[in-house]
Parts: structure tokens; sequence; C-alpha cells
């Protein structure tokens, strides 16, 4: 009966946490309100959540969404960027496979450690400039760390030109938000795309060392390659998903660290390791609160709920990873030393993130250097005052202000 009247998602994302028990307490598949009066379903159980990213009548391609195929939702819509990227996300089967195989070759093992010397300078350079800042002052961050890192990574990774750099990761940040309105959402897409052309362009006529030259020369056995639509949905992809969740992530395992000093201490003494941190943060504060969009190929059978075909279903997982049906009665309290810290925030099955050996990496090289170059860090606020990143789809705060205290010397 309750799932007959949705819980209508907050598009300022006050209190995502808050917001998923709501949804689970209907059951681990409930029906939300998105923007636009558009109706469909939130998955907030873990079991759930993994059998319907592994089940093949749930697809990411949105022309199987009967409303959208049928010029139903509007241009303006505020989450139609999610709709119009053509990579490896909104497609299926053999076209998500085919992009996938070319994407993959970017994001081996071994491309994924050479890596390392470049993530290494950069967080080296971001501490180097934070110590510069006058002692007692308060410094935000997120903007000054947690948000450059991760940037900076996956702009150099794919040759983004620095006169370029700002405008594609805007694109991104405005992607990802739900409190904007639909005619900047469509302006962000037309936008965005044409910035990304562009520099898909200028790779084609000037290659280098860099993924964006390797996907566009790279060639199936058969000779296809990408099209443009696809580089383009591609640089959408992986510049969006490579900055906003990573830097949202590792805010969350600083924050955690701050606000909680026996989990610190836990460090200090070798009680856990930065591997267990880093895992406890993506149970308990997954960066993508709810994941647009999947859609029903047919009637599926969900629990006690029946998803009807074309129904648009969204991945809560920032939920998910604090089932207590997995986690017990602490599912919603960080603690680095749970021996289970089982979670889906790379998502599950066919899907599954490409880019999560280098998100674990960047953290790992990331929080000690931190902690090791800023051993009196401190938040500069009371917790609950940190305001809310103003979205429903990412689980954030719009900055985290610290005071840095004495920095030790560098390399020390």
């Amino acid at each position: 009966m309750e799932n007959r009247c949705p819980v209508v998602l907050d598009t300022t994302g006050r209190d995502i946490h808050a917001e998923g028990a709501r949804i689970r307490e209907r059951g681990p598949v409930a029906r939300v309100e998105l923007p636009g009066g558009v109706e469909g379903w939130s998955v907030t159980g873990y079991e759930m959540a993994k059998q319907v990213l592994s089940d093949p009548r749930f697809v990411k391609d949105p022309q199987k969404w009967p409303a959208f195929a049928a010029g139903e939702i509007p241009s303006n819509w505020p989450l139609i960027g999610w709709l119009l990227m053509d990579n490896m996300t909104t497609n299926d089967g053999d076209d998500h496979m085919r992009l996938r195989k070319l994407i993959q070759r970017g994001f081996t093992t071994r491309q994924v450690e050479a890596t390392r010397p470049l993530i290494e300078n950069i967080v080296r350079d971001l501490l180097d400039r934070l110590a510069d800042t006058p002692p007692g002052e308060v410094v935000d961050l997120k903007g000054r760390f947690a948000t450059p890192l991760p940037a900076r990574v996956i702009c150099d990774m794919f040759g983004v030109p620095e006169s370029a750099r700002a405008a594609a990761l805007r694109g991104a940040g405005v992607n990802v938000s739900t409190s904007i309105t639909g005619d900047e959402a469509e302006a962000n897409v037309e936008q965005w795309h044409r910035e990304l052309y562009e520099l898909a362009e200028l790779k084609r006529r000037t290659p280098g060392e860099d993924l964006t030259s390797l996907l566009l020369a790279a060639r199936e056995a058969d000779g296809t390659h990408l099209s443009d639509e696809e580089m383009v949905g591609t640089l959408h992809l992986m510049l969006g998903a490579g900055s906003e969740t990573l830097m949202n992530a590792l805010s969350h395992a600083v924050l955690a660290l701050l606000t909680q000093p026996d989990q610190r201490e836990l460090l200090v003494r070798g009680k856990v390791s930065w591997d267990d941190v880093i895992e406890e943060t993506l149970r308990v504060q997954a960066p993508v609160a709810q994941l647009p969009l999947r859609f029903a190929t047919e009637d599926v059978t969900l629990g006690d709920v029946v998803v009807r075909r074309g129904d648009p279903v969204l991945m809560g997982f920032a939920a998910v990873g604090r089932d207590p049906e997995v986690h017990g009665a602490s599912a919603g309290e960080f603690d680095a030393a749970r021996a289970d810290k089982t979670h889906l925030s790379f998502g599950h099955g066919v899907h599954f993130c490409l880019g999560a050996p280098l998100a674990r990496l960047e953290l790992k090289i990331a929080l000690p250097a931190l902690f090791e170059r800023f051993p009196d860090l401190s938040l500069a606020v009371a917790p609950e005052e940190l305001e809310p990143q103003g979205t429903f789809i990412m689980n954030g705060h719009k900055e985290l202000p610290v005071r840095l205290g004495e920095p030790a010397p560098a390399g020390a």
C-alpha cells in the first residue's frame, strides 16, 4: 500500500541518509518521485541491488523507456544529461561490451599502476600549496585537495589541455546537480557536448600519449571504432565519474577520521589499515547516493512489488551500503575495524566501474600523505554545520572547512 505513494526525492539533497532510510522503510525496492513528477523506483536493499544490477531485464538504454522514446520527456528535464550520453553506461549487450572493451585498454592493472608517479606528484604539489597557508587560517580541504586531485589525475590521463579543464569539469559538476532548473540542465548538456567534441577534434588533429588519443585510434578486429557521439559520451563519463565520485570518497574518509579520534587512533596503533578506512568509507558513505537510470524491459517481480515494463529505476547506493540486513544495527556507523565491509559502491555485474582500481589507488596514496603532512589536521566547524552538495545523485558536502595545524616537513 505504501508503495503507491512515492517518496518525493529532495532535489537539494539535504539529508541523503535520512531519505535513504525513509525509502528503505517501505521495502528494499520502493516508489520514488523524480523531478518533473516522473515516478520510478529506488533500490536500497543490498541483495535486491545485486539482483537488479545483474538482471538483463533492467537495461541502461533510455530508448527502452517508453516515455522518453515517445518524446514525452522534455529536452529540459532536469536529469536529461543522463539520457543523452552515448557511452558504455547507456548501452547494453554487444554495444556495451564493444565500448567497454575499447575503454578497458586504458584501465588494465598495469596501466593503473603506471599512474602511481603521476598521483604521487599531484598529491605532493597540492600538499605543498596547502603548507603555505597562514597559521590558523580555515581551509576548504574539498576545494583545495579532494577536488583538484582526481580532476588533475583524470585530465592528465585523458590529455585535457589546461585551457579546457575548467569547462570540462564544470559540465560534470552541473550534470550531477539536481537543484538546477531544467533549462540550466539542457544548456549544460549542449555546452558540455560542444566542449568535449572540440577536445576530441583537437586530439584527432594532434594525438598524444593519452587515453583520448588511444581511444580515437582504437579499432576492433573488424575495424569498428568509437563514433563521434560515442567518443564525446565516453569523455562525458570518464571525466565526470573520474572526478565527482573520488572527491566525495576522499572528503568522507577525512571527515570520518576527524570526527572519530578513536578511529584515527586505531590507524596510528596499526589496528586497522588505510585499506580498511577506504573500504569502510565506500560502504558507509557511498559517493553516489542515487544512480540514474535503469529501465525494466518487462514486468519484473522484486520481492512483493512489481516493477512495470518501462519503469525507471535508480540504484540507491548510499542506502545499500547501510543495509541493516547485512551490517546489523550499526550499519550507519563508520567502523574501520568492522569485519564485514561489503558494499556495492562501484556497482556490480557487467556495468561494474572500470575506474575502481584507479580510485582505490588515489585514495591509498592521498589519505596517508595528507595526515602525515598535517598530523594536527582538525575540522573547523561542527559536523552538523557542513552543507550538503545540493543533489540527490551524489553524497557529499559543498565544502570541508579544516585547520591544517603545523605541517610536518615535506618527505618527513
